[in-house]
């Protein structure tokens, strides 16, 4: 029922905007000169949060004017059949997707603006989908989720904003979430290029941009010309097990972040943060955060490729040292094919349940995946696809017993988007 609702808000954005006179689509419909909303600059750089990706990256969704305010929607559902290798996976049939709204307008001497997003992934189940290796947050409030990944909020982004511009280059802006993204990594995995066409989470989501649904952000910031300087202040706490409500917020934890964009074609972003007891299985820990990416578009030939490199540390107190890299990138052309991978190292201390043998052992895997898509159909503002991604494992000898010498992973999945 859930899932043919989601569908059915996608096919009647599609509708609603064919039928207004004034609306543009695709990729190019959004104006490149066209200011953001936190600044003077190109509104394609703007992506998660208050994040930054590099201007040259592709405006897709629906636009309409109407009066003085300029309004956008986008949306993304798949349907996913998850198959994950080894003795300790497992498949599942899902789906996952969000929606997303957003509408702005000038007062004053700047802009106003206010953002929402809903996901669909409530409806999978607290416990999430499997995912090999993957760990972080609670199904039941009194276990970790291990080898899954755990279903965001349905309530992801709920935000307004206000940037005032100091002449031509400068802005100093103030963004304010309920929940929200604060000043804190690069943009969430399923907003940026490189990452979105991927249909699953990456293992260092945990190291780079677990906070993409603080319950509770306050961020003001300035830019000048490339450069963006801003700090937040959220709540720490990681999203419990009930997934359709929004949690009280606390303002217990802080962050800042540089954003460089040296050209059309590059984003890099360096942070920091500290983050008060993310994990509710473990109040008393805390966890300083850095992190440092860049993304990089390159042109194809009738398309574009982004690609992402990320590192995130998590320094737990108390607690350990813990890295993660990731490198990912995602090709599309001609307006039907897509292209993607990612790989990762991450060293995980969370594999094995309190007990057990290893438990608290550190272990650093690795993981490689790559995919294609095929876009088959377009209806209407809608763009309707089918793909595949499949996964291998880099693992020491220790986890070999419990997962297999060699698992291998796939999900074949259907994609439908406004576009």
């Amino acid at each position: 029922m859930r899932h043919a609702l989601f569908a059915f808000l996608i096919s009647s954005a599609s509708a609603a905007s064919a039928a207004m006179p004034g609306m543009d689509h695709g990729e190019d419909s959004a104006p490149r000169e066209a200011a953001g909303l936190f600044g003077p600059h190109a509104m394609t750089r703007e992506a998660s949060g208050t994040s930054w990706q590099p201007d040259s990256t592709p405006h897709e969704g629906l636009h309409l004017m109407r009066g003085e305010w300029m309004m956008m929607g986008h949306g993304t559902l798949d349907l996913v059949y998850d198959r994950q290798g080894g003795a300790r996976g497992g498949e599942k049939n899902f789906a996952a997707g969000n929606l997303m709204a957003a509408a702005r307008r000038p007062l004053g001497p700047g802009t106003f603006g206010l953002r929402g997003m809903l996901s669909i992934d409530p409806a999978m189940g607290s416990s999430g989908y499997p995912l090999l290796l993957q760990t972080g947050e609670t199904s039941d409030g009194r276990r970790g989720l291990v080898d899954r990944q755990h279903p965001h909020d349905l309530f992801m982004e709920l935000s307004g904003s206000y940037s005032a511009s100091l002449g031509e280059k400068s802005a100093l802006f103030a963004y304010l979430g309920l929940p929200g993204e604060p000043a804190l990594g690069p943009p969430a995995f399923m907003h940026r290029l490189s990452g979105s066409e991927i249909p699953e989470a990456p293992l260092s989501h945990h190291w780079l941009d677990s906070t993409h649904i603080a319950s509770g952000v306050s961020t003001v910031g300035a830019s000048h010309g490339p450069f963006k300087l801003e700090g937040s202040v959220f709540t720490g706490r990681e999203p419990d097990q009930y997934r359709w409500d929004v949690e009280k917020p606390r303002f217990d934890s802080y962050s800042c972040r540089l954003s460089w964009n040296p050209g059309k074609d590059w984003s890099l972003q360096a942070s920091y943060g500290r983050v008060v007891s993310p994990e509710a299985l473990e109040p008393e820990t805390d966890v300083r955060r850095l992190t440092a990416s860049a993304s990089v578009n390159t042109r194809l030939a009738g398309g574009v490729q982004q690609t992402t490199f990320a590192y995130g540390r998590n320094d737990g107190s108390p607690g350990r040292l813990l890295d993660a890299y990731l490198l990912e990138a995602a090709s599309k052309w001609e307006d039907r094919h897509s292209v993607f991978g990612r790989v990762e190292r991450v060293e995980k201390d969370e594999l094995f349940e309190r007990g057990e043998l290893l438990e608290g052992r550190i272990f650093a895997i690795g993981k490689l995946s790559l995919g294609y898509r095929y876009d088959f159909a377009r209806w209407r503002r809608s763009v309707w696809g089918a793909g595949a991604v499949g996964s291998v494992y880099a693992l020491p000898a220790q986890l070999r017993p419990a997962y297999g010498r060699a698992p291998v992973s796939f999900m074949l999945f259907l994609r439908a988007k406004i576009a």
